[in-house]
């Protein structure tokens, strides 16, 4: 049986193109990803077209992903990290 601390969020490394990379908690990551997806709704992978809500979308996003495309020759890259020893 998996130790359950294995699912534990305390925080996210997130990577992005031309930037230092930060520690964000879960709420900040999901409001990053929000906006992201906000800007891209034109445009959206077709797993997430099926979701009409974008905090449903987001959500989406941060448990089955860790990455997004953003552009050409632009990233967006995220992984949960343990920040306790």
């Amino acid at each position: 049986m998996p130790d359950p601390m294995m699912y534990q969020e305390d925080a996210y490394v997130l990577l992005e193109t031309n930037q230092p990379e930060q520690f964000l908690t879960p709420e900040e990551l999901f409001a990053k990803l929000r906006s992201v997806l906000a800007d891209r709704q034109d445009d959206l992978p077709r797993d997430l077209q099926q979701l009409s809500d974008l905090d449903a979308q987001t959500q989406y996003l941060m448990e089955t992903s860790c990455e997004f495309d953003i552009g050409p020759g632009q990233f967006l890259q995220w992984y949960v990290v343990r920040l306790e020893k």
